[in-house]
């Protein structure tokens, strides 16, 4: 049965919502058994209780009850309440071809009956009603990367395709053949549940695939991509493969990226084109300060967009087998050209290719809509398209890097922050310590670098 959820989300411009659908009927017509009342911490981790529909009431008037701190980076200690996983029918999911009657339902978090401020779901949600309030909707399209690989026992990472070694493999249609049965799974399901799937490629390093779905409102897209990762790495697990969304799994090749495509929407429509645009692009005046926003606040930006340390052996990677890396290293924006940070494809949209498989889409979208609607506010301009503006608009090297500018942005902190103190400075803390625990591990390469040179 196809479920449309393409508009599950959407809060009309005047900030209003619909009433939610009954829980309970969704189920009851889809033949679901089972529930997923699911939620992701701030590093994006899925977690989930499994509910049977006997307790769906249960579950929509008391919520599904969670240790916190068990979860992980909730901001919660042992001695702390239990986080309250509250379902929202709205994104209610149907996955039968995951399990024969098993669905999953998206949750805001709440302790002691409070939306948590350290839940991912409720910051965007208050991102977002910042801009209805400014009569203004957003809507983002999300390109999911990933790698598909087998992991030796030696935990050597190998791609899963053994014949898949050309040097140029993007979109080869004979690795596309050969992992059909996976991708025609994964585009079936996204049909089926309304999301528009319209693609799948090989990607450009070898292993690595993508598969595009429509644009939805920007909390709709958001739950889209949790599910989508939930569903890749399950049906690839059942073929034997691991589906990865680390940055950069292998050195000598593309890394993965999770480019987001935004726009402004009123009531007229989209806020974006504007034909007499002097520059050329198509764009108003109101989209031009978006992109200088983004633009302003880009380095720290980096800190949510590409949140591990991985992150940044993609962004500073200088070369790859297939001769491009694809990641931008200045914050600059140009036409349809994918070599800045941000795209512009055509006059209703800017692509935003900074971040990668391992950014919370959330925080990643809660942080650029933040930057975007700071430089709406100030009425910024971004210069003319390709300009190099100066020496700031050089990405961080780093994670540490990219932490110490996003501690010193309250702009993005103050989005962070938005639904309660403390979360930018928690998230900041916490990567900091992510970085240190990396830089405190002794690697092969020095090894090979150090072990005989002196």
């Amino acid at each position: 049965m196809a479920i449309d959820t393409a508009t599950a989300t959407h809060l009309p411009v005047n900030g209003s919502a619909s009433a939610p659908p009954n829980l309970a009927a969704l189920a009851e017509a889809t033949d679901t058994r089972y529930i997923l009342a699911l939620f992701v911490t701030l590093a994006g981790k899925p977690c989930a209780k499994l509910v049977p529909v006997e307790a769906v009431d249960q579950l929509v008037s008391d919520g599904a009850g969670f240790a916190g701190y068990a979860a992980g980076t909730m901001g919660q200690q042992p001695k702390d309440p239990d986080l309250i996983a509250v379902p929202d029918p709205r994104s209610f999911t149907p996955i039968p071809f995951v399990r024969p009657g098993l669905a999953l339902v998206h949750c805001d978090p709440h302790v002691e009956g409070k939306p948590w401020p350290f839940a991912p779901r409720n910051i965007l949600a208050g991102v977002l009603a910042g801009a209805h309030a400014r009569g203004l909707t957003v809507n983002v399209g999300a390109e999911i990367e990933y790698f598909l690989v087998h992991r030796d026992p030696d935990g050597a990472l190998r791609t899963a395709d053994a014949a898949d070694t050309s040097r140029q493999p993007c979109y080869d249609a004979r690795d596309v053949t050969r992992m059909y049965d996976h991708l025609t799974e994964i585009a079936a399901a996204m049909n089926t549940l309304g999301w528009g799937n319209y693609a799948s490629d090989h990607e450009d390093a070898n292993g690595q695939f993508e598969q595009n779905f429509a644009y939805a409102e920007a909390m709709t897209t958001a739950d889209r991509v949790i599910t989508a990762r939930y569903l890749l790495s399950v049906i690839a697990e059942k073929r034997g493969m691991r589906a990865t969304f680390m940055p950069k799994p292998f050195a000598d090749r593309t890394g993965s990226g999770m480019h987001l495509h935004l726009s402004l929407w009123n009531a007229g429509g989209s806020a974006f084109p504007d034909p007499s645009d002097a520059r050329g692009l198509g764009l108003s005046p109101t989209a031009y300060s978006f992109i200088a926003g983004i633009l302003e606040h880009a380095c720290a930006l980096q800190g949510v967009l590409a949140p591990t340390v991985n992150s940044y052996k993609r962004i500073g990677a200088t070369s790859t087998s297939s001769g491009a890396t694809w990641s931008p290293r200045r914050a600059t924006y140009g036409g349809n050209d994918r070599t800045h940070y941000l795209r512009v494809p055509d006059h209703h949209r800017v692509e935003l290719r900074g971040g990668d498989g391992s950014a919370n889409p959330y925080l990643a979208i809660a942080a650029a809509v933040a930057a975007g609607l700071d430089g709406v506010d100030r009425a910024l301009d971004p210069g003319d398209p390709g300009a190099t503006r100066d020496d700031g608009d050089t990405l961080p090297m780093t994670l540490l890097h990219a932490m110490d500018a996003l501690a010193a942005d309250p702009v993005l902190t103050g989005a962070l922050d938005i639904a309660g103190p403390g979360v930018g400075e928690y998230f900041t803390a916490l990567k900091r310590e992510e970085f240190f625990a990396w830089h405190n591990t002794v690697s092969a390469w020095e090894i090979d670098q150090y072990l005989t040179a002196f």
